[in-house]
């Protein structure tokens, strides 16, 4: 019984994408748009060169530091400021404007002040990744803290818990889920944020380098395999994420 759910599960996540494989090869037998999508085969060929030949690892290297980084430095930011705003009404109550003023701001509206800033290097790319994650670790750890249990909160406090101490044994692990959540979407934010920047701020490598340079010259089986590696990337991103998270916050919802 338990080997059929396990084949069941596994070809339900299958069947989705052999469905999109099936439709990619449509689309490229009919010819619909020969200069913008190559085939299946043509695109797993060029991916197997780039790889044979090495030219593919350093891009996807530089862009996944990037990622790290960019998202490191929301986090760094970010995650602090949120708490800060959901346990204390009056730091929020300063800070709730600003925040929502520059969430309704696009981090790609935002290129040429970062040029300007830090200049067409990694610390540009960086630094807009970090804004925009930065952004998204702020409202997930605030609403982290809202959400916590305040049954647990009160309990604490009628045995004489408060101030940081209350905050470090209750408010702050009742965050961490959404903590957690927040990361996941910081990470693939940041990777598309570092991808696009790689496009338009000057740059001479990393993947959003290499889509934009296979574009302008049509090599469409190449920008192809470059846009794989990209999902690969921000999927095996994702997927270690949420494996750090069940193993380090089994208890949560308990």
């Amino acid at each position: 019984m338990r080997v059929k759910s396990t084949w069941k599960t596994t070809s339900n996540r299958i069947l989705p994408v052999v469905a999109i494989i099936l439709m990619w090869q449509a689309v490229a037998w009919l010819n619909i748009a020969p200069l913008v999508v190559a085939s299946p085969y043509s695109t797993a060929a060029a991916l197997y060169d780039l790889l044979l030949n090495g030219t593919l690892a350093p891009d996807c290297g530089l862009t996944l530091m990037r990622t790290l980084a960019g998202c490191t430095t929301a986090c760094a930011l970010g995650i602090p400021l949120g708490l800060a705003m959901g346990f204390s009404d009056k730091f929020y109550a300063a800070m709730e404007i600003p925040v929502e003023f520059f969430r309704s701001i696009p981090a790609t509206a935002l290129f040429p002040a970062f040029m300007l800033l830090f200049g067409i290097g990694d610390i540009s790319k960086i630094a807009l990744a970090g804004y925009a994650a930065g952004l998204t670790m702020t409202l997930n750890s605030m609403y982290g803290v809202h959400v916590g249990k305040e049954l647990r909160r009160r309990a604490a406090q009628t045995l004489g818990i408060g101030g940081f101490a209350l905050f470090h044994k209750i408010v702050f692990p009742e965050a961490l889920p959404h903590i957690a959540a927040g990361l996941r979407v910081a990470l693939s934010l940041s990777l598309v944020v570092v991808i696009v920047s790689e496009m338009f701020i000057g740059s001479s490598n990393g993947l959003g380098k290499r889509i934009i340079d296979t574009q302008q010259v049509y090599k469409t089986d190449e920008m192809c395999a470059a846009i794989l590696t990209a999902g690969a990337l921000g999927f095996a991103l994702n997927r270690i994420a949420l494996a750090a998270e069940r193993r380090l916050l089994h208890w949560r919802g308990k």
